[in-house]
């Protein structure tokens, strides 16, 4: 995805909310304290689960859901953050990122030179395939995703991106009362080099844990074949892999403020078997090994 068009005026004070150190408002850090490399986790727990193998850290801040460490493993510095779950809080946290690296505080006005982060997400899913067994590391090559906070900036999709959101719309038969799906895409160097030798394909990034994941609990769905007609779609390079609840918002708003993204998760649960990892923490733990290896 890419805006159409960026602000350079001066940000009102309701629009950009900061502490009075100049910190942003959610997450509570300002820009010196952001590595160029953000990897973000969905579970707070998880920032000091990877922050323990940093050989220093220099920043520790935390606030709500949002955890934040900022260290250094030889001579490679690295920000570890905590989303908590689904893209509303993923429009916090990439607005608010990018705000700290690239807005002058004092004056409000975005910067001319700005930093270009590496955004890469390590979390879980599940995997929509057979397959797929539980275990598997996926990197999200595409990323597909109705929860609709996108549609609320001026941006478009790349001609890659409209072909496969527009046959996925015709595909499922796409409801008209949800959100349009939209689609945006990985770094391609990112994906090619962390994302090396892991499973790569389209990841459908739901607004919810249930229903729009296809569980029902005491209310049946409206659609109990939604995810079997999302099955069977694929692309001539790619087929839906997998579910999870952040990736489609990382890659549409970083992309848009020229950020490079990337997701990999680790599958925990086979939605086509109906099956769950016996050990989950093993599973997450060898994804961080294996990413924090590559960066």
């Amino acid at each position: 995805m890419k805006a159409r068009r960026t602000l350079t005026d001066r940000i009102p004070e309701s629009q950009l909310i900061l502490q009075p150190n100049g910190a942003v408002y959610h997450l509570g850090v300002t820009g010196d304290q952001i590595a160029d490399t953000v990897l973000i986790v969905g579970d707070p727990d998880r920032v000091p689960m990877i922050s323990q193998r940093f050989d220093s850290i220099q920043h520790k801040v935390a606030g709500r859901e949002f955890v934040i460490h900022t260290g250094r493993i030889g001579k490679k510095e690295i920000t570890v953050l905590s989303s908590g779950i689904g893209v509303d809080n993923i429009d916090i946290v990439i607005n608010e990122l990018d705000a700290a690296v690239n807005i002058d505080p004092k004056t409000r006005i975005p910067r001319s030179k700005k930093r270009i982060l590496r955004l890469i997400r390590l979390g879980t899913t599940g995997a929509l395939q057979e397959d797929i067994p539980v275990g598997t590391r996926i990197a999200s090559a595409y990323a597909i995703g109705y929860d609709g906070v996108p549609w609320h900036y001026d941006v478009s999709m790349l001609a890659d991106e409209e072909k496969i959101a527009q046959a996925f719309i015709e595909h499922t038969n796409w409801p008209q009362e949800l959100a349009s799906p939209y689609v945006a895409k990985a770094d391609k160097v990112l994906l090619n080099t962390i994302g090396e030798g892991m499973v790569h394909g389209i990841t459908v990034t739901a607004n919810g844990f249930y229903g729009p994941q296809n569980r029902a609990l005491r209310v049946p769905l409206r659609d109990a074949q939604r995810m079997d007609q999302m099955r069977s779609f694929q692309t001539s390079e790619h087929r839906l892999t997998n579910f999870e609840m952040e990736c489609a918002g990382i890659y549409a708003l970083g992309s848009m403020l020229s950020h490079r993204v990337l997701t990999c998760c680790v599958v925990l649960a086979n939605r086509y078997n109906e099956e769950f990892t016996t050990d989950p923490a093993k599973a997450v733990e060898s994804l961080i090994n294996a990413v924090l290896g590559r960066l």
